[in-house]
């Protein structure tokens, strides 16, 4: 007779799957509350005890860390040594082991928990059978997750066992879920210790779902999301549309990250390719929204547009009006619902897009590499700017340098916009010299641009930027400062009457 070892947290399907196992002919061995729920459906599995000849002890944390269990899962079966000795020692094969882990993801994000429950969830017997059985593929099936569970009943059913190929696959996705298991557990104790960069990182993440494809067709592409996916698309109800494509998924990320800068105010971003091509606040979210479209009504063609507000009819209308790809918001009434789901293939996320969150650490892949550096979270107030010329900004340019301020940091470098009114009139991303950048937010702005503010990711090289500026009307400027030739801008500033104010604090973002 085959024997089957069977202890699981998640009991989803347990039951039907060990019934299959027993109609086949299995025996099944089981432990604690796996045991238990077993019993309660009218199975009689062998307890572990039994097996082991040793009881359960400290409160269960040993009970199937013993020779008889996993002596019976590394045998190698067709090696004579291996077997004679367990002959010898009186330990029967187990054939198959259905085991899955504490839950410690859940207990580390339950409201309250302490660390002693959390180190209790530290599975220690469940990862070691998995390793010891999944070592012996060849010999033994190992099932981890309970979506497998039919798939495993199915072959044994058809052949007495399941194949070769499907007990390597099986491994593989047990040393898998053995690692993810690990890695959070690393992770716990890492960032409980303080240690913000480690000799070693490992992090881990589940998958969403599979993408039509990546950047282009031709590119395979998948998404995963993390430990805390709060703040994330990874999170997001998707209420209508098509699937989300891997640019969509980077755009809107890109465009909720910014909405991070605006908590306490109604702002509207619309973007295109990583870069937002307009900004808006206003009293309410559809004013905002009015700000952000005007910025920009081209370039929104086919864009992303995330709100920090519920969208309501009135707003449903105007955003059905243009064409676009995703809009991301808190919520969406069922007028605005209504209105907006009348077009095919526009994505409806809902997302909270309100939370006060910080992520702590932002991952960026290189060639057989990883960079690891802290999210650029950094903000600014009034009385943090010093200004460097004769002028001083008014109160209204200082709300408006504050706000670009707050934009640019999105935009790729080398970055300038402009603004005016509370809204982005023209932003000038990606270039490779900075005047370039200034020349292209000015050109957007058109004749906006007279009395609007700038704001600059980095410092000015030479004054051609600031000279730019001044022809095209603009009145003060924010930017880092720092340059061996500062003084050239101040001067040209000077020379014009127009304020600048330094923050101290460069925002490249590449």
């Amino acid at each position: 007779m085959k024997r089957a070892l069977v202890s699981v947290s998640d009991k989803t399907g347990l039951v039907e799957f060990v019934k299959g196992l027993v109609d086949c002919g299995y025996e099944i061995i089981s432990t604690g509350g796996t045991k238990k729920a077993l019993e309660e459906a009218g199975l009689k599995p062998i307890g572990i005890s039994d097996v082991t000849g040793f009881p359960e002890i400290m409160d269960g944390r040993v009970k199937t860390l013993h020779p008889k269990v996993h002596g019976a899962l590394l045998c190698v079966r067709d090696n004579p040594e291996h077997v004679k000795q367990l002959q010898e020692l009186g330990i029967e094969y187990i054939d198959l082991v259905c085991v899955n882990l504490y839950p410690f993801k859940e207990t580390v994000q339950k409201k309250g928990v302490t660390h002693e429950e959390i180190i209790e969830n530290i599975d220690i017997g469940g990862p070691s059978m998995l390793r010891s059985a999944s070592k012996n593929y060849k010999s033994i099936t190992v099932v981890c997750d309970p979506k497998d569970y039919d798939k495993v009943l199915k072959e044994i059913q058809e052949n007495g066992d399941t194949c070769p190929v499907t007990r390597e696959f099986l491994a593989a996705k047990v040393f898998r879920h053995t690692a993810r298991y690990d890695a959070m557990i690393a992770d716990y104790l890492t960032k409980k210790t303080g240690e913000e960069f480690p000799e070693s990182l490992t992090i881990t993440f589940d998958k969403v779902q599979d993408l039509r494809y990546g950047e282009n067709p031709h590119q395979k592409a998948a998404f995963y999301k993390g430990m805390n996916p709060q703040y994330s698309l990874a999170n997001a109800t998707q209420l209508h549309g098509k699937e989300l494509s891997y640019n969509n998924i980077q755009d809107g990320n890109a465009a909720i990250e910014i909405l991070k800068d605006f908590e306490g105010q109604c702002a509207a971003v619309g973007l295109k390719h990583m870069n937002p091509c307009g900004v808006g606040i206003g009293e309410n979210i559809e004013a905002a929204w009015d700000k952000a479209y005007e910025a920009d009504p081209v370039s929104i063609f086919g864009g992303i547009v995330a709100l920090n507000d519920t969208v309501e009819k009135g707003l449903a209308e105007k955003l059905s009006k243009i064409f676009l790809e995703i809009i991301i918001a808190p919520d969406f009434t069922p007028e605005a619902l209504e209105i907006l789901t009348r077009k095919k293939n526009i994505r409806l996320m809902k997302l909270d897009t309100t939370l006060s969150v910080n992520t702590s650490l932002k991952y960026t892949n290189v060639n057989d590499g990883l960079l690891v550096q802290e999210m650029d979270m950094h903000q600014i107030k009034g009385e943090d700017l010093r200004c460097v010329t004769n002028r001083k900004p008014t109160p209204e340019e200082i709300k408006q340098l504050l706000f670009g301020w707050k934009v640019v940091k999105h935009v790729k470098s080398n970055a300038i916009v402009l603004v005016k009114d509370d809204m982005t009139i023209g932003v000038g991303a990606g270039q490779m010299n900075r005047v370039g950048s200034a020349k292209i937010a000015i050109e957007e702005a058109g004749e906006k641009a007279k009395g609007s503010v700038m704001a600059s990711d980095a410092f000015f090289p030479m004054p051609d930027t600031v000279e730019e500026a001044i022809k095209a009307g603009v009145t003060a400027i924010i930017q880092p400062g720092g340059s061996i030739r500062d003084q050239d801008s101040i001067d040209v500033c000077n020379e014009h009457g127009i304020a600048m104010v330094y923050t101290g604090i460069r925002h490249f973002k590449h």
